[in-house]
């Protein structure tokens, strides 16, 4: 292992010269090329007749050239603007690759069309082709929902308009975010946080540090609520006028369908968590009795329990993860190596970065790029190992044919989960003494209590909100409401104080590219629980097994895929309530420590 890791990422391997590369420029204007060049081929593409028909392979290929063109684009605009909130130039390229984007949308939107248009009997010889079979899935998949969607001429509009009718909307969210400043006393020096650097500071043992950055996020929100309700609604109001035009009235149709899952694996897993919140309750009154309050406020969430304040250089950090992957196989170490050796990872601890942890992939350049603070917390130390398992799912899918690459979220949070479960274990078995296992033990339950009742909370808001919004503005107000009540429920009232502006603190509400950015978080840690059950038990050996389903993850549904490589069905209560009984025994053994102590 190398003695010392660069904390900056390196982004001139791919265009030099940051937003003014010229060479980033050449790319932008080539792929505007190969769009007007696309669309001609796809609008003349005569139909297939016959299942002797060659043409639709030379299509696809050429379409996954684009594709991977404008996704290295967007990837590379989506790290300028991470890494400075105020390089305006990034602001500026992010609405030319909106724009391609839409264009390859809405050519998307022309073929599959067609595609849906062949015969059924020569569809069928179509996929009879040796060139063809392997991609059967996704080829059925997109025949499928182009027979869902409006003819091609109104799919085109609702792309062009969704340019600065719908994306413009969350990339004023990303303006407004990068105005906020946090301010910041310690030790009589006044500081200006940025929303990132603040909200590392909930983690502080203080709890007057944690009141002061409450109180003041709390205001500095409140003073863009206005401006950030307008965008929510607005955002929610595209959504649902496009649902409405596609007869689509199920909101959360397009997000189970991105997801490939039914409604009934949704709703059983949300039934199991319900089923088994009291656990998880009965930990937030054990934590708040141990931080001497009657019950937590929000603040206090992620603050930390124990003695223990271990602190992690970053070359600590990647060291500890090298080693503990190390324990799950050879391709994991040997990818995140390369990783950190070769500057994928943006983690300095700077003003002006944008806030949350990314990983974004370079499909031309077949890399990824991490983005995250890094403050040498134990949380840190897991995040960055969350982000480097979404960056192996990306680096082993390159195996597999390229239409069967592009996975749903929900399956991507399990590669993730499954890497930061490997580093947090890990670091609990490793503590030096009692005080600082109790640390990290609490630490991992947090994370459980985090996507067990916090992404129930966003879950239940987002749902309900989008109900209400079919019947107008909904009030900067009765959003405040809304948030309130879902926290309560998901917390089971377990809390003093709660945040009734996460609504508008939280980008995830406001992300365009995926909707309800919420739930596949919970439903990849379930998940990865049963993957990481499987690893423990078979050790080295199941790492073959763990790419092969990650190999998976794009050419079938969440069910196809569990049934296949864990031979379980995630429409039955007792795979969910099986993963969430290893979070519980978390929560047993921390209240069997603190109760001894």
């Amino acid at each position: 292992m190398r003695s010392h890791y660069e904390e900056t990422w390196d982004l001139d391997v791919f265009f030099a010269g940051g937003s003014d590369s010229p060479q980033f420029a050449k790319h932008l204007q080539s792929i505007k090329k190969q769009l007007v060049q696309f669309e001609e081929e796809i609008e003349n593409w005569k139909i297939p007749t016959t299942g002797q028909d060659t043409s639709l392979l030379g299509l696809l290929e050429e379409m996954q050239e684009i594709s991977d063109n404008t996704g290295q684009a967007g990837a590379f605009v989506s790290c300028l603007q991470a890494q400075n909130s105020n390089d305006s130039k990034a602001n500026e390229l992010r609405g030319i690759v909106t724009t391609l984007q839409a264009k390859l949308d809405s050519i998307h939107t022309l073929f599959d069309e067609k595609l849906s248009a062949i015969e059924e009997n020569v569809w069928l010889s179509l996929l009879e082709r040796p060139d063809t079979q392997e991609i059967e899935f996704v080829l059925n998949e997109k025949r499928k929902q182009a027979s869902e969607k409006l003819p091609k001429e109104q799919e085109s509009l609702i792309h062009a308009l969704s340019v600065d009718g719908y994306h413009g909307w969350g990339e004023l969210y990303d303006t407004i975010v990068s105005k906020i400043k946090i301010p910041f006393e310690e030790k009589g020096e006044k500081t200006e946080l940025s929303v990132g650097q603040a909200a590392n500071k909930f983690s502080s043992p203080d709890p007057q540090v944690r009141q002061q950055i409450f109180t003041a996020w709390e205001k500095a929100w409140e003073q863009e609520s206005d401006l950030l309700a307008d965008t929510l609604n607005h955002l929610a109001g595209f959504r649902l006028s496009v649902y409405n035009q596609r007869k689509w009235d199920d909101f959360l149709k397009e997000a189970l369908t991105y997801n490939r899952m039914s409604e009934e694996t949704l709703n059983v897993m949300w039934e199991a968590i319900s089923d088994h919140k009291q656990p998880f309750v009965d930990f937030l009154y054990r934590k708040a009795e141990i931080l001497g309050v009657e019950q937590l406020s929000w603040q206090d969430l992620d603050a930390p329990i124990g003695k223990a304040n271990k602190a992690y250089s970053y070359q600590e950090g990647a060291d500890f993860i090298l080693k503990h992957f190390s324990e799950f196989g050879d391709d994991l170490p040997r990818f995140t190596e390369k990783a950190f050796e070769e500057r994928w990872i943006e983690a300095e601890d700077r003003p002006g970065k944008r806030p949350g942890g990314f990983c974004t992939s370079f499909p031309n350049s077949k890399q990824s790029r991490i983005f995250m603070t890094y403050s040498g917390t134990p949380g840190n130390v897991s995040t960055l190992a969350h982000e480097l398992g979404h960056a192996f799912h990306s680096h082993v899918l390159e195996e597999v044919n390229p239409f069967n690459r592009d996975y749903a979220m929900n399956v991507a949070e399990t590669a993730s989960t499954f890497a930061e479960m490997i580093v947090a274990d890990a670091s609990v078995r490793e503590a030096q003494n009692e005080d600082e296992k109790l640390a990290l033990l609490e630490d991992k339950i947090q994370r459980s209590v985090a996507l067990l009742m916090n992404i129930h909370a966003r879950f239940l808001f987002e749902t309900r909100f989008y109900e209400e919004r079919k019947n107008g503005i909904v009030s900067k107000d009765r959003l405040n409401e809304l948030m309130t009540e879902a926290q309560k429920e998901a917390y089971g009232d377990a809390l003093k104080e709660y945040h009734p502006l996460f609504w508008g603190s939280k980008l995830h509400f406001f992300i365009t590219d995926v909707p309800f950015y919420n739930f596949p978080y919970t439903f990849g840690y379930l998940f990865s629980l049963g993957i990481y059950a499987k690893a423990l038990k078979e050790g080295k050996s199941y790492e073959k097994k763990y790419i092969a389903l990650l190999q998976d993850t794009g050419s079938m549904t969440v069910e196809e895929l569990a049934q296949k490589h864990l031979n379980v069905d995630l429409t039955k209560k007792d795979f969910w309530e099986q993963g969430i009984q290893l979070c519980i025994q978390d929560v047993k053994e921390f209240m069997h420590m603190t109760r001894k102590a």
